[in-house]
């Protein structure tokens, strides 16, 4: 008798076409009803249509899909969206250097039973996410720990099962768990050192994801919709100007990041934060220094100050005054 997880599975299906538009008759498998672990909807969402057809591909045919892109792009959100339009549960870990086998393995905690101190098994993410229909995203996986990624490897095979030495259990993944990864280099290092922390990945484990798809940023009218979209009061004419000049700003670190002018970029997130503080402050230059400016380095800043006035054509920064040396007394300033 199956018990009450294994039970939970897709019980309709939908039209990839009405429900992302995009061109495909592709019918996807999707839930009911929405659980605690479904994202929320966000409805002005975009959906790039090749990185969204390599999404559904892993929930319809069980693929192992990896997404790789700058920070910023929204690659993770992407996977979120998909599955809270299908009432898919999604759960994110992000492998940073703080995440260990133990975390998704499982371990051995000391807990009371009838007043007395007994050890017991508590299993990690992996083996609990296995036994569920869930899909899993592995966030930052160019950044994960060797003993994390060899874990990894062997679910990675589409019914590849999990085994639990310390318990003598051998775990079979659901029929309808999907496992994801989102990660910013392409597994093979980060040469330029823009991505710190992140390592070249065992060909191996790279060998195993079924499919590898790319997302970049959005074009300039795609996100001067979006930014709109979150802040209404932007819509005027006058609003859509300014929006565009920061999306144009934006465009302009993401060129300075990537050549290794600047050490931060603007992603479409702090686009849309810059517009929010500017409903807040009123103010255009100061929206923008608590929004972006004062997270760069202090060399940085006169290249921001640069993007600024070609984009506003207006100083970003105010200039100082330049004491002036009498011949007759002490300098004064102008």
């Amino acid at each position: 008798m199956m018990n009450k997880v294994e039970e939970l599975s897709p019980t309709v299906e939908v039209n990839a076409r009405s429900l992302f538009g995009i061109d495909t008759n592709m019918r996807i498998p999707a839930f009911a009803s929405r659980t605690e672990h479904v994202p929320e909807i966000d409805p002005v969402y975009r959906f790039q249509p090749d990185v969204t057809m390599a999404i559904l591909s892993g929930l319809v045919f069980n693929r192992r899909v990896a997404i790789q892109g700058p920070h910023g792009t929204g690659k993770s959100t992407h996977i979120e969206q998909v599955a809270a339009r299908l009432n898919w549960p999604c759960i994110r870990v992000n492998l940073d250097g703080h995440v260990s086998r133990l975390d998704l393995v499982g371990k051995d905690v000391i807990t009371l039973r009838e007043g007395k101190q007994v050890t017991e098994f508590q299993e990690g993410i992996l083996p609990w996410a296995l036994q569920r229909p869930i899909a899993l995203v592995f966030d930052e996986y160019d950044a994960g720990r060797p003993e994390v990624m060899f874990v990894i490897q062997r679910v990675l095979e589409r019914e590849g099962s999990f085994t639990l030495l310390d318990q003598k259990q051998v775990i079979r993944p659901h029929p309808f768990f999907r496992l994801f990864a989102t990660m910013n280099t392409l597994g093979q290092g980060d040469a330029l050192g823009l991505y710190r922390g992140t390592q070249r990945l065992n060909h191996g484990q790279l060998d195993r994801w079924n499919l590898m798809a790319s997302l970049d940023y959005l074009s300039p009218n795609e996100e001067l919709e979006i930014v709109i979209a979150r802040v209404p009061a932007m819509a005027s004419p006058a609003g859509q100007e300014t929006v565009r000049a920061m999306v144009a700003l934006a465009g302009m670190t993401r060129k300075g990041f990537s050549v290794g002018d600047l050490s931060i970029l603007m992603s479409p997130r702090t686009v849309m934060s810059w517009a929010e503080n500017l409903q807040i402050f009123g103010d255009l230059k100061r929206s923008f220094h608590l929004s972006f400016v004062n997270k760069c380095e202090p060399t940085e800043r006169a290249i921001v100050g640069e993007y600024f006035q070609r984009c506003f054509d207006q100083e970003l920064f105010e200039a100082e005054a330049v004491p002036i040396r009498s011949p007759a007394g002490p300098p004064h300033a102008s």
